[in-house]
């Protein structure tokens, strides 16, 4: 879900940064700008869809919707633990927004500062099934290049199987004998050894990566190596791209390069500059480079993930 799409200040027709990305249960809410809990109640997102807060740096446009955020999960009682990702050398910074004003903390929000390149959490959702945490991805971060210290963080889904209905039918197995051959890689039924692998077939994992205010740097091309979905700046066009790298930032033809290199589905292009009122010559300077699915992000929208491989 997208809640804004303006880089520095909001404009007539964007709002300021902010993005949901919803996975198996587990709400991921990056860089919410000025505004966001507004953007929220117009999108229909509920304070409590949100599991983490992750902020890439500390620009106003990227994180001055912390203290509104912070102060609604205690507002709406939120139950379970949300928490908050951020570059530690800004812990000050982050402090300070979430006691901007007083009101009654009942939240449980803990902080997870990040310190360096690497997995900064295991997610999990609930299995319905069995009433237990399921682990389903890893979020990593990696430092990128900015006027600040900055982080990109990217989500991945670790390979599986998707079991086949049609295979299991015709081996017998149904019942608990599904989960015993999900769980040991082989059953036993009627006398006869079925693998996993008879009634089974890989299921690639998905992936998601999310790069802000940067500069060209391995660490964009590291975060973006494969994703299925890759959510990135582009705040100027290629006129522009002396002044993109003074100030630390991409053009959309810096975005396409990316991942056209790095084999990305779905390329996101966002946070963009005031001084561009028509959004379509992002997508056209992005798709001279890349020949992949691009969307150009517009506010209150929502941008599936591609199917599975």
């Amino acid at each position: 879900m997208v809640l804004g799409t303006a880089s520095q200040v909001p404009t007539r027709q964007r709002a300021q940064n902010g993005y949901l990305l919803r996975w198996d249960g587990v709400g991921l809410l990056f860089d919410p700008g000025e505004g966001t809990q507004r953007q929220m109640l117009l999108a229909g997102v509920a304070a409590s869809e949100i599991s983490r807060i992750c902020l890439t740096h500390f620009h106003g446009d990227h994180c001055l919707g912390v203290p509104g955020i912070v102060q609604r999960l205690s507002l709406d009682r939120v139950a379970h633990p949300v928490h908050a990702h951020y570059p530690a050398s800004g812990r000050e910074y982050f402090r300070r927004l979430r006691n901007a004003t007083a009101f009654y903390e009942v939240a449980d929000l803990r902080e997870e500062p990040v310190h360096d390149d690497g997995p900064i959490a295991t997610l999990s959702t609930l299995d319905p099934a069995s009433g237990s945490s399921v682990d389903f991805g890893t979020l990593s971060a990696r430092r990128l290049e900015h006027s600040v210290e900055s982080f990109g963080y990217r989500l991945t889904e670790p390979d599986g199987r998707r079991m086949l209905p049609d295979r299991l039918a015709a081996a017998g197995i149904s019942g608990r004998h599904v989960r015993e051959v999900q769980r040991a890689g082989f059953v036993a039924v009627d006398g006869r050894r079925v693998e996993l692998a008879d009634v089974s077939e890989a299921r690639p994992g998905q992936s998601f990566a999310f790069v802000m205010d940067t500069r060209l740097c391995d660490g964009v091309f590291a975060l973006a190596d494969g994703v299925d979905m890759l959510v990135i700046e582009s705040t100027f066009l290629a006129p522009e791209a002396e002044l993109a790298r003074h100030v630390g930032h991409l053009t959309a033809a810096d975005a396409g390069r990316v991942a056209a290199e790095c084999g990305v589905r779905t390329l996101v292009l966002t946070h963009f500059s005031q001084r561009y009122p028509d959004p379509r010559r992002f997508h056209e300077e992005a798709a001279a480079v890349f020949g992949g699915e691009i969307v150009v992000a517009e506010d209150l929208s929502t941008v599936p993930m591609p199917k599975r491989r």
